[in-house]
């Protein structure tokens, strides 16, 4: 069994996070190409209210301008990952796994169900039954119906084998957020969150250690 170590970075600023990311994913590379040791990890952490904006996303889908921004008290970052638009703030669990796909036998679409899986388990331990939208990444309740509504964002940044970038599960999440945005580019769907689904705030780090559960039990070969 390839070993994983769980990183927990806390509340922290997207930009910091994601130069530590970017460390990281640069050593695996790295370490692939030269031969030496190295690490797969699996990050979790939160952030302060911020727009992040993938490397294809339309900047349309930004809803408001800088000073609007300031007002909100939310920054707005262009990324390197995949997906269009997205929010990040206090009560969602943002997960930044840092693998070597060889390790683990997966190509990368395998890879990217097996983090929607881990979710839609997730998401079942709390009765709430959630799946896939054809298209569309990340995981949704009610799908196939016009009540579809994303719990779950998603976007990976891949190369030489090695990932960035993640997850972002909405547990306590201020749903108010994304109603500045076109989530993901979509302007007909909706977005929830464990808590307005359950009506009740969930423990954070009990939500948290049953995604970490999750994933190593999926990535176990």
């Amino acid at each position: 069994m390839k070993m994983i170590e769980i990183e927990q970075w806390g509340l922290i600023p997207y930009a910091e996070a994601w130069d530590r990311q970017r460390i990281l994913f640069d050593g695996l590379v790295r370490a692939r190409k030269e031969g030496t040791e190295y690490r797969n990890r699996i990050v979790f952490c939160q952030h302060p209210h911020v727009y992040t904006l993938g490397k294809h996303g339309k900047g349309s889908n930004m809803l408001l301008g800088e000073e609007q921004l300031r007002r909100i008290h939310a920054g707005l970052f262009h990324t390197d990952r995949g997906g269009d638009i997205t929010y990040h703030g206090p009560g969602q669990w943002v997960c930044y796994p840092i693998l070597n796909l060889e390790d683990f036998r997966l190509g990368l679409k395998d890879y990217l169900h097996l983090l929607e899986e881990a979710v839609v388990r997730v998401c079942a331990s709390y009765g709430i039954v959630s799946g896939r939208v054809k298209g569309a990444t990340g995981v949704w309740l009610d799908t196939g119906t016009t009540r579809e509504r994303k719990i779950c964002a998603m976007g990976v940044r891949c190369s030489h084998f090695v990932t960035m970038h993640g997850l972002a599960l909405n547990v306590n999440t201020d749903l108010r957020y994304f109603s500045y945005i076109h989530p993901c580019g979509f302007v007909d769907k909706g977005v929830t969150s464990l808590a307005a689904e359950l009506g009740h705030e969930i423990p954070m780090e009990e939500v948290r250690g049953r995604l970490e559960k999750e994933l190593l039990s999926l990535l176990v070969i």
